[in-house]
């Protein structure tokens, strides 16, 4: 059975795949740039300056975005730049790059499958499962323990080749240290209390909602089409989560940069079978289904 990208002339998929380092800039610069904004309005506290806490720790959060799209190399078209930012993020967001990048490439080859380590969690099956998921707190809890068992080699999946578990396990030690070092900073100075930990804890749920919908309640088959959700949403939504809300899009081609998704969707956009109108109409089907 063809496939919609293969059913594409060569030519338009080589377009596609074409990398570029100037749309990856502009839009870190777009996404960095509203941070500074969230971040400066905390800092000079004006009148309701908290309101501003939640919204910059939703777009530290999505940065994660951002990660996985450099785990694949494409929003740059330099590599060296790809694994920059993406380790530098890794540090923000407690995400060890390495790992990731290597349980990214596992859940692309087992997607929504028996072998996808994105399935290895506890299933959401009840309102109360979903919503203990939800508050971020699970995330921070499984990252720390991560962390620790990389840095203590104890970390081993089958999916983390050898060659490269050495050089986690030292990120992981880099990262912890750092850490460290960051946290005793709150013996003189709050801020990264306020710029930091405060916002990404109110942010992380609004990225666990978002996450859930890319497979959440997909067939466990191997069809791309089936297996992965495109969730059609709003210009600043696809700005703020770097296009993957096209995610059936990007599953079908890794190999597509994010600024190009937008062209490859419409290409494909009649071929798609597992759609949502939006977050919340995705939200609401999913808790009805957990009745």
């Amino acid at each position: 059975m063809s496939t919609p990208l293969a059913d594409l002339p060569h030519q338009t998929r080589a377009t596609l795949a074409m990398r570029a380092t100037v749309p990856g800039l502009r839009h870190l610069a777009g996404h960095l740039g509203a941070i500074l904004a969230t971040g400066t309005l905390i800092v000079l506290q004006p009148p309701l300056w908290w309101l501003a806490l939640p919204v910059h720790g939703i777009l530290i959060v999505f940065l994660f975005t951002l990660q996985h799209e450099c785990t694949h190399r494409t929003p740059f078209a330099s590599d060296r730049l790809c694994d920059f930012v993406g380790h530098v993020i890794g540090l923000v967001i407690l995400n060890p790059f390495l790992w990731f990048r290597h349980f990214h490439f596992a859940h692309h080859r087992h997607t929504n499958r028996a072998g996808d380590p994105e399935l290895d969690g506890p299933p959401l099956e009840t309102r109360q499962q979903w919503f203990w998921h939800v508050s971020g707190i699970p995330y921070w809890h499984a990252q720390i323990a991560l962390l620790i068992r990389l840095a203590c080699g104890r970390e081993t999946p089958p999916w983390l080749p050898a060659r490269i578990r050495r050089r986690a396990e030292r990120e992981a030690r880099i990262l912890l240290a750092i850490h460290a070092l960051a946290l005793l900073t709150l013996l003189w100075s709050p801020l990264i209390l306020w710029l930091w930990i405060v916002p990404c804890l109110l942010g992380q749920p609004a990225l666990r909602l978002y996450l859930l919908a890319e497979h959440g309640d997909c067939p466990q088959v191997a069809d791309m089409l089936e297996n992965t959700r495109t969730t059609f949403t709003t210009r600043a939504i696809r700005a703020l989560a770097w296009n993957m809300p096209y995610h059936a899009e990007h599953h079908l081609a890794p190999q597509v940069p994010f600024h190009r998704l937008p062209a490859l969707h419409a290409l494909i956009r009649d071929r798609l079978r597992v759609t949502a109108p939006g977050y919340a109409a995705f939200t609401r089907d999913y808790l009805a289904r957990r009745r």
